[in-house]
């Protein structure tokens, strides 16, 4: 019996093809996880920007607790999926009141969620039923995020109020919330 050595001397057209088609399934999967995580530092800049906002117009509440306690920091939601902007009010010594204060307080809180964040808004809410210097307040901080990321809204765990919930479902917006106590 003699033994006859085949001279393969490349390779096949299949065999070059499964290649090639197993190379773009990797490849394919690579593209995927970089663009994901190249939008993540944006998801990530959003929430520390509605973060800082919210610390902010908490600090602003703080400074003013005999407007809290006059219900004038309460404020309808002011989220409406729109990049329009807002207007402004102005407090001017020696005619600025708690009240005036209160009022240019929210206005700026609500112009700087539309700057920094996409179609961003805010409501707040005294935490209790009436407004007292020694209740909590509750604010959300609310905007909209790309649609891009339909697995990440699916499993959102946003603790948004039923005025964001119940109104805006497409695309759902994102909201941090803050409880603080104003005294």
């Amino acid at each position: 019996m003699k033994y006859r050595p085949s001279h393969q001397l490349g390779a096949s057209l299949i065999e070059v093809l499964v290649a090639i088609l197993i190379l773009s399934f990797g490849m394919l999967s690579l593209v995927g996880m970089l663009s994901f995580s190249v939008q993540l530092p944006k998801l990530s800049a959003y929430r520390s920007a509605a973060s800082n906002l919210a610390a902010t117009h908490a600090e602003k509440v703080r400074a003013n607790p005999d407007a809290f306690a006059s219900n004038l920091y309460t404020s309808s939601l002011s989220y409406d999926g729109t990049f329009a902007t807002l207007s402004l009010s102005d407090c001017v010594y020696p005619n600025c009141t708690s009240a005036s204060l209160a009022t240019m307080d929210i206005a700026a809180t609500r112009q700087d969620a539309r700057i920094q964040l996409p179609a961003g808004g805010m409501i707040m809410k005294c935490g209790s039923s009436a407004c007292t210097k020694t209740t909590y307040a509750d604010l959300w901080v609310v905007w909209q995020e790309p649609t891009t990321f339909a697995t990440l809204d699916a499993n959102a765990s946003d603790n948004c109020p039923t005025e964001v919930t119940g109104t805006y479902t497409s695309p759902r917006p994102r909201c941090l919330y803050l409880r603080f106590k104003v005294q």
